[in-house]
């Protein structure tokens, strides 16, 4: 049975999953809310899918589950090794423990000032809305210091764990559309082991599969 996927699929948290099923070799079938500010807070949906009324979800069979990064999570669980060679998260534990360690820094530190830069200067922008620039001018200097901690953690290393992980997965996103919509790649691209990881992971097969099915 494919899986199927409720979300919008240029949406951050989407592309997160679509991403993770990508690298699994798992086919999926997307379901797009018609309306999405109504589809989503219908009570069958409230009730059933997503008790926020936010997306993405995902239905296995009959298991259900929403958040990206719990269905990420519940994803590599499942099916890692299966159809691909992709480890998303390890069987050691301790190696699983520092890939929490590290979606963690995505989680608290790398999110906030990236996400806001991307709704400021490209979500607000398309929706014809003004960006605030003193907004912006903090989320680039938060950002600037987080990626001067990860220029220190990728010393050395391909990837924020050595190999690939979901941790480098769940940056994907709000990285793709700052870097290439919001015209702040001189943010990665002037610090030399970030620029290096950001390369590695915008030519990942599973990640090019991703864009393309986003454009489709």
């Amino acid at each position: 049975m494919t899986i199927k996927l409720i979300g919008i699929s240029k949406s951050t948290a989407t592309l997160s999953v679509i991403v993770c099923l990508n690298e699994l070799g798992l086919p999926y079938q997307l379901e797009a809310p018609a309306n999405f500010a109504v589809d989503t807070k219908t009570e069958d949906y409230l009730a059933n899918k997503h008790p926020f009324g936010k997306v993405p979800v995902l239905i296995d069979g009959d298991f259900k589950i929403n958040e990206s990064r719990a269905i990420c999570r519940y994803l590599a669980s499942k099916y890692q090794g299966k159809h691909t060679n992709t480890i998303l998260i390890p069987k050691d534990v301790h190696q699983a423990g520092l890939v929490e360690q590290f979606t963690s820094y995505e989680s608290f530190y790398y999110d906030p000032p990236v996400s806001k830069i991307v709704y400021q200067e490209v979500i607000y922008k398309f929706h014809g809305k003004e960006s605030d620039p003193e907004i912006v001018k903090q989320a680039c200097e938060d950002l600037s210091k987080v990626l001067d901690v990860y220029e220190k953690l990728l010393e050395g290393k391909e990837y924020l764990n050595g190999e690939y992980s979901l941790a480098d997965l769940l940056h994907y996103p709000f990285t793709y559309y700052a870097y290439s919509y919001a015209n702040r790649s001189d943010l990665w691209d002037k610090r030399p082991n970030v620029k290096k990881w950001w390369e590695r992971l915008r030519n990942r097969d599973a990640w090019k599969k991703s864009l393309e099915d986003i454009k489709s």
